[in-house]
């Protein structure tokens, strides 16, 4: 009765190929056993017909019978198996959770399905934690490969019909996952490594991947912010813009009103004084008009007289023997008010209101200008070897004596050039340099690519934006073709703005825009350029300095 009752443990029936109960199980003359489809699979995809157990080679392939006994005893294993997890399953099924929409579902539950605890990725099977307990005891079955429960774990054997493996190797030579029969038949040559060493070195491939991809974002996330700092300082400037431009019409729309109604006023005061001289020179007229009337009335009847007597003595008393004296009609004519140029006049006042506005206007830009001021020096590597600069790097003049300086690439060979060692590829910055004394000088900036040996033609399309002077008297702007330019600037303030590709020369002490390259697009470091000129005697001797930006 002990025997009967006595039950064997799972491993002695298990497959070593399929590691799972045997089905069908044939034993072969070695003494080994195997599921029949698992041996007869494994003979029909190798070199060699022998035990995968003990390697025993077969000269001739065995014929393969079922071992009933055994097979009997897997049997009644299952049916004790499947008993004992029946009435586990139904003692802690109220202890576990059911299984629920959107959860994977144990595969072994018959009646409630409980929700899976994991899944094997050999036995393509999900269990709940009844069911999944002789994975965590039974050795053979430790190990197996559990995973958190998935669905579908049909989707991880092997889609090729006859192997019916599961995917458990990575081959990295076609970046696929295959099963260990792919791996001995069209895979043979290719390198493939277990499935999690695929799994790590990928996983860890994007997670670098993934750092890289973040990085992006970041660099991106910030350019954004750059770009709406950019457009709250936009916002700033043309709220400022349109305030001062508000101000500025406002006061010429007064001053104009102003201007219309003081010339209204002189023109109406005007016509006011000679209609007021009219009117008295008239008055006098009519005066005197009304007196004659009065004398002509009184020797109306002494003229149509006839007796001879009254006629003498009403003459002598009334003393007209003689005409009236009467006034110089000259000395009442009446010039019309002059009214030419009141016009003009109104109009240059206004000129000079204008004027006054556009300096207080081209002082608050500039002002607004300096403040992109750098501290720039020059750069003794590429000057000319016939230049002196001064030991602060701020001043530069040209030499009586050629200096014996390497030839290095960034030097001038043969024009009277420096540049400024700082370089700037972005953004806005400004400097100011003293010219005063000079009859000659080269101010700008310039690309990093230019030429620097042998004679140059300055313009914009070979990388140089500069302005010059030459004899004292011709101011021009190297631009194609040159413009030619109207100032006696002491101090020039250079402007760039990268991003707008703009280029500006401004009068310091006058506050005036000289000139301005517009509208490039600058893809190199630019450096500030200076070129003192040549020393002609004592006339261009003094230097270029640069010059502290208040």
């Amino acid at each position: 009765m002990a025997a009967a009752s006595y039950l064997p443990s799972e491993d002695q029936f298990l497959c070593s190929i399929c590691l799972d109960l045997f089905t069908d199980p044939v034993s072969t003359s070695c003494g080994h056993n195997f599921c029949k489809d698992c041996i007869t699979e494994h003979w029909d995809t190798s070199d060699r017909c022998q035990c995968p157990m003990c390697k025993k080679e077969f000269y001739t392939r065995p014929e393969l019978h079922v071992n009933t006994f055994i097979s009997e005893m897997v049997a009644q294993f299952r049916q004790s198996a499947q008993q004992k997890a029946s009435s586990s399953s139904s003692s802690s099924s109220s202890e576990q959770q059911v299984f629920k929409p959107g959860e994977v579902p144990c595969d072994v539950c018959t009646e409630t399905k409980l929700k899976a605890l994991k899944s094997c990725l050999v036995c393509l099977t999900s269990y709940c934690e009844t069911h999944l307990e002789p994975h965590l005891t039974a050795s053979s079955l430790k190990r197996h490969q559990l995973i958190d429960p998935v669905e579908n774990l049909e989707d991880r054997m092997c889609p090729n019909n006859p192997h019916d493996k599961p995917l458990e190797l990575f081959c990295k030579t076609d970046h696929t996952c295959v099963c260990i029969l792919c791996h001995v038949s069209e895979h043979k040559m290719h390198e493939v490594v277990p499935l999690k060493e695929g799994y790590e070195r990928k996983k860890a491939e994007l997670g670098k991947t993934e750092a890289e991809t973040q990085q992006i974002i970041q660099k991106r996330q910030r350019k954004i912010q750059e770009i709406k700092y950019s457009v709250d300082l936009s916002e700033k400037d043309a709220d400022r813009e349109i305030a001062e431009g508000v101000q500025v019409f406002t006061a010429l729309k007064e001053s104009v009103e102003r201007g219309q109604a003081n010339l209204i006023n002189t023109i109406k005061e005007k016509q006011k004084t000679t209609k007021k001289k009219a009117e008295a020179l008239i008055k006098e007229l009519e005066q005197e008009i009304s007196e004659l009337e009065k004398r002509s009335s009184e020797v109306e009847p002494v003229t149509h007289s006839e007796d001879h007597l009254h006629v003498l003595q009403s003459v002598k008393s009334l003393n007209i023997q003689h005409p009236p004296p009467s006034k110089d009609l000259n000395k009442f004519s009446l010039t019309p008010a002059v009214y030419e140029g009141t016009v003009v006049k109104a109009v240059a006042q206004l000129e000079e209101t204008l004027g006054k506005e556009m300096k207080k206007l081209l002082e608050a830009k500039l002002k607004r200008i300096q403040k992109h001021a750098v501290n720039v020096t020059l750069d003794p590597r590429t000057a000319h070897p016939c230049l002196i600069l001064s030991d602060d790097k701020k001043r530069v003049k040209y030499g009586d004596v050629e200096k014996n300086l390497p030839n290095n690439r960034e030097r001038f060979s043969d024009c009277n050039i420096v540049l400024g060692k700082q370089s700037f590829s972005s953004g806005r910055f400004y400097f100011e340099v003293q010219v005063k004394g000079k009859t000659e000088w080269d101010l700008g900036v310039v690309g990093e690519s230019i030429n620097r040996k042998g004679d140059i033609s300055p313009s914009p399309e070979d990388g140089y934006w500069t302005i010059w002077l030459r004899k004292g008297i011709k101011y021009e702007a190297r631009d194609d073709p040159p413009v030619l330019l109207s100032l006696k600037s002491q101090k020039v303030g250079v402007f760039v703005d990268y991003e707008e590709g703009l280029v500006s020369f401004y009068d310091v002490d006058a506050a005036a825009l000289i000139y301005s390259f517009t509208r490039w697009s600058f893809d190199e470091k630019l450096f500030p350029f200076f070129g003192p000129g040549l020393k002609y005697g004592r006339k261009n001797a003094a230097p270029l300095i640069i010059s502290h930006v208040n």
